[in-house]
């Protein structure tokens, strides 16, 4: 006589499954945890755009620099409007503009060029530059002449500059992400700061 294993089967079958009871318990701590870790991926996130828009900033300002010593003559970095965000670029050919085939960076959306009104107060930054005052250039149309040496001029053809500048990044409506702080030095060297929304300056780079 041969043996079956209906039953066996069945509770197989039984072990290998979820009850409804299990299922929404998973679901509701998949949920609590997705809950928890959202806004720490978006501070994060924030925090990379910030970064991002302040070294690329910072790096239109190197390639003029380096691109008036390289061709041992004066050459602009430019600031220009483009629709809500602003263009930063070096003006190669010095026709007031920065053309498509110039180097240029956009910095728009969540991260953008501000008006010194809506950064932190620089209070740090100038105690850190021995009391230098700084003349902001973000927030609207400039530009920044570097001569053949590297450093600033007032202008082309111009006097050496002794002036210290300021370019925020930040945003408008989500302040509570903090700002950076693009500074840029008679010499034509720049250093970046950080500084939370309300908060004292600090210089990361």
């Amino acid at each position: 006589m041969s043996k079956s294993a209906p039953i066996y089967r069945t509770r197989r079958s039984r072990i290998g499954g979820f009850s409804t009871v299990e299922l929404a318990v998973s679901m509701t701590v998949l949920l609590i945890l997705t809950a928890i870790a959202i806004p720490t991926l978006m501070r994060s996130f924030r925090t990379y755009q910030l970064n991002d828009a302040a070294a690329r900033v910072s790096d239109m300002l190197k390639f003029t620099r380096f691109e008036a010593v390289r061709r041992n003559t004066q050459i602009n970095f430019l600031i220009q409007a483009s629709g809500t965000g602003w263009l930063v670029g070096t003006d190669s050919n010095a026709n007031g503009n920065i053309d498509a085939a110039e180097k240029q960076q956009l910095i728009s959306g969540f991260a953008t060029l501000l008006p010194s009104s809506v950064a932190p107060n620089p209070t740090a930054i100038t105690a850190a530059l021995g009391g230098a005052s700084l003349t902001t250039l973000s927030g609207s149309t400039g530009s920044v002449t570097f001569d053949a040496r590297g450093a600033i001029r007032n202008g082309i053809n111009g006097s050496v500059s002794s002036l210290i500048y300021v370019f925020y990044v930040g945003s408008v409506n989500d302040p509570e992400f903090g700002f950076r702080a693009v500074v840029l030095l008679p010499s034509g060297s720049t250093q970046i700061w950080t500084a939370p929304n309300g908060g004292a300056w600090q210089q990361i780079s």
